[in-house]
């Protein structure tokens, strides 16, 4: 019920995917009327594999995620969560309130035992494929056994999900230098370097494109302040190369002669291509797609949670991080402190859409 445009886009989506991927069972989660308005008879030709919870709330877009947690017990978002929690889902893929989404999912998931907070994990468009980018808006404040936490998380991404078997893990800085840097960066970076993790050490803002490194580790706040940077300037460039290729007829003619080179670069940096950002750390896979999304960028979405649960992501996460903090505590003194304790309350998901 999500997003900018709800079942007019989520529900094509479903259909398609169900019709790509033979062994794909989906649980659509919504409103009675408009979600079987959009289905129509389409339903019908899947059989079981395609299932309607109906509910009779829905999370707003601009919905605070406390109150969402505390009043929308029968929301799309928190039955949807529900049944991953019960085992009768993989997967929860969604396009709505980031911040409730987080929120609820803590609340119902709880985060892997040794993870203190989850984060938001994307792909990005690198010169050497992509990077995999976290905690991009999730926890505006972190300590750093956090941003080591985020590492391990996104190496056991990169890894399952990208096929790269020793992850390249940088930390994002103001330099490249060891003694550039705060206090929790110059801490992350110690935990890092006494890990089994590949770790190549700090990078800079430029290096999430150059292919530098595999996972870029951050806060929240700065890694969502990079992100919309990022999406800015990507529009910019695509408005820019529009307006010069049709401010005359003859340049008009010059993107015409172009036009295989220029459908291929845009086919290659299409943003629809990446959705589906990963929030890590939950005791489930839970999906975040981008709020604008058409039917193309959600049923990435649905794709990337596919993937995650086939890959068993949580398990996996959960099993690297004892091994690192086994290895980190044996090499340094005093031991890594223990895990905040698991609350009902969450005081850094930020709102909007990722």
């Amino acid at each position: 019920m999500g997003g900018d445009h709800g079942p007019s886009v989520t529900v094509p989506a479903v259909l398609d995917a169900l019709r790509r991927h033979a062994d794909l069972h989906i649980v659509l989660v919504g409103l009675s009327e408009p979600t079987r308005a959009a289905l129509g008879r389409s339903s019908a030709s899947f059989g079981s594999r395609l299932l309607l919870r109906e509910v009779t709330q829905v999370v707003s877009m601009d919905e605070r995620p406390q109150d969402a947690l505390r009043k929308k017990k029968d929301s799309s978002m928190r039955v949807a969560l529900d049944l991953v929690k019960s085992g009768e889902a993989d997967a929860c893929v969604s396009a709505g309130n980031t911040g409730a989404l987080m929120a609820t999912g803590r609340f119902v998931l709880k985060t892997i035992d040794g993870i203190d907070r989850p984060a938001i994990i994307s792909r990005i468009r690198a010169r050497h494929g992509y990077t995999h980018m976290l905690d991009l808006g999730a926890n505006a404040q972190c300590s750093a056994q956090h941003l080591f936490q985020f590492a391990v998380m996104g190496a056991v991404v990169a890894g399952d999900m990208a096929g790269i078997a020793q992850p390249r893990i940088g930390i994002l800085n103001i330099g490249e230098e060891e003694t550039k840097g705060d206090g929790v960066v110059q801490e992350a970076a110690r935990l890092l370097s006494a890990s089994q993790l590949n770790y190549v050490g700090f990078v800079e803002g430029n290096d999430i494109f150059s292919g530098e490194a595999d996972v870029v580790v951050t806060d929240g706040f700065t890694g969502n302040v990079a992100l919309k940077a990022i999406e800015g300037l990507a529009n910019m460039l695509v408005g820019a190369i529009k307006e010069q290729y049709t401010a005359n007829p003859l340049r008009y003619l010059g993107a015409i002669a172009s036009w295989p080179a220029l459908r291929s670069l845009r086919r290659e940096f299409d943003p629809r291509t990446y959705n589906g950002a990963s929030m890590v750390g939950l005791n489930g896979v839970v999906v975040k797609s981008h709020g604008s999304a058409d039917v193309l960028s959600f049923g990435n979405a649905i794709g990337v949670g596919l993937a995650e649960a086939q890959k068993g992501v949580p398990t996996r996460i959960g099993q690297m991080l004892r091994e690192q903090l086994a290895h980190v505590s044996e090499h340094i003194s005093p031991l890594l402190p223990a895990s905040e304790p698991h609350t009902t309350e969450v005081t850094h998901a930020a709102g909007g859409s990722c």
